[in-house]
């Protein structure tokens, strides 16, 4: 029995994506951010009250990273097109971009922290908005390139880093205009229309009231 603990367009995003596309059966227990996550059933899951937590066959993951491996790896016939093996030669690759995505992941949720979760003006720091922007956009710059010709991140087609990667870029896009990356803009559309992803988004409002947050007007 795979369980997955999630809130809407958080990390745990990644996971549920993939298990969409992985067409598992599995059971989704939903949380709002707060002190649900801090109960004594769900810390004894998860030492820190985050998501996700995949639970299998008494087995417990909290790392996105661990869980796309796990998942590819334990469930071989349904991942055989997003998976890439030892061996394979696409292998190292496969691996760089799987922990690429958390590269990316950090400066989105650092920008969501000043821009969404706290809502004092005075808690906010236009410096570490712009700073987290400029960091984002760098990161961007190292997906742009290699998707030049290419419609996901490996040559071969669609794999499980693209849903890791994916949600970085799903993210990032309510802070830094995808438009000044063309082929990762590309990348994105292509993503934002496969049924998995759709399936993984929010039915409720989403945590983002906005569809973009810019920067303060004396920052830009």
């Amino acid at each position: 029995m795979l369980v997955l603990h999630h809130c809407h367009e958080s990390r745990s995003m990644r996971s549920l994506w993939l298990l969409n596309e992985l067409g598992l059966d599995f059971d989704l227990r939903i949380y709002p951010f707060g002190p649900e996550l801090r109960t004594p059933e769900y810390l004894a899951k998860h030492p820190l009250g985050r998501v996700p937590c995949l639970e299998h066959d008494g087995r417990i993951l909290f790392e996105t990273g661990a869980i796309t491996e796990y998942l590819c790896e334990t469930f071989v016939q349904e991942a055989a097109h997003l998976f890439r093996a030892p061996g394979d030669p696409e292998r190292a690759e496969w691996l760089q971009w799987l922990h690429f995505a958390e590269t990316v992941a950090v400066h989105g949720a650092s920008l969501t922290q000043q821009h969404v979760v706290l809502f004092e003006d005075s808690m906010r720091s236009p410096v570490i908005m712009k700073l987290e922007r400029r960091r984002l956009e760098k990161a961007l710059e190292v997906l742009d390139n290699p998707l030049a010709g290419r419609e996901y991140l490996l040559k071969t087609g669609f794999s499980a880093v693209d849903t890791n990667v994916g949600y970085s870029v799903h993210i990032a896009r309510f802070f830094t205009p995808l438009e000044a990356f063309p082929n990762l803009l590309a990348y994105y559309e292509r993503l934002a229309s496969r049924p998995a992803f759709l399936a993984s988004l929010p039915q409720s409002p989403s945590i983002y009231q906005k569809p973009f947050y810019d920067l303060p007007e004396q920052q830009t």
